[in-house]
């Protein structure tokens, strides 16, 4: 399941194997520069990487990036840091959790 409408990155679950996106945000956006919202860093942007086997959740690998004047770049290590944070803070309730990959990627630690 793929929620959308969401213009930041917001919390996932696995639910039965099955990975349920409660928003992915904007890949692309043109609200550079709008006030207001800073606190949902609407400068980041997730690529969501996932592979199943049957249906079922086998890896899930995000992949931070940072968007300005319509162009992306690979997140630097403090910004994919705070996304690392929020995202283990909102999917905490649901049971899930991201680890930094050494690549700077974030991977699901348990797809169980």
């Amino acid at each position: 399941m793929h929620g959308h409408s969401s213009h930041h990155a917001r919390g996932f679950e696995v639910h039965r194997g099955r990975l349920v996106l409660y928003g992915c945000g904007d890949f692309i956006n043109d609200y550079e520069g709008i006030g207001g919202h800073e606190k949902y860093r609407g400068d980041l942007a997730v690529a969501y990487f996932v592979r199943l086997d049957g249906g079922r959740l086998d890896e899930l690998t995000l992949v931070p990036f940072r968007s300005r004047r319509l162009s992306l770049r690979h997140a630097p290590a403090a910004d994919t840091g705070w996304l690392l944070e929020t995202l283990n803070r909102e999917c905490r309730p649901f049971g899930a959790r991201l680890t930094l990959g050494s690549d700077g990627s974030l991977g699901l630690a348990d797809v169980g």
